[in-house]
């Protein structure tokens, strides 16, 4: 495989990685009940801040910018997923 190709398979990897821990806390039966539906939100937002991320790394030169921008990234991710999560906003996008 090129490199290229190997660095890309990351992204979704990573993704489905971080997908199986809201998974295997629901199969322990803990109190986290989540959809089909929240694993696709969850997935189509953590594999776009991903491949978000590999092209900022791709296309910024500069390490300041690199980290201001992946930065920047990460805070809309969070607070995209905390609004979906409890609606810290209030806003119908989080089913207030």
């Amino acid at each position: 495989m090129k490199e290229k190709t190997k660095k890309l398979m990351i992204i979704p990897l990573a993704a489905l990685g971080l997908l199986l821990i809201p998974l295997l806390l629901m199969l322990a039966g803990g109190e986290m009940v989540w959809t089909a539906f929240d694993f696709l939100v969850a997935g189509i937002l953590l594999f776009g801040a991903g491949t978000l991320i590999a092209l900022i790394l791709g296309k910024v030169e500069k390490p300041k910018y690199r980290v201001l921008w992946i930065a920047l990234l990460l805070l809309v991710l969070f607070l995209i997923w905390a609004e979906l999560a409890v609606g810290i906003f209030g806003t119908p996008f989080a089913g207030s």
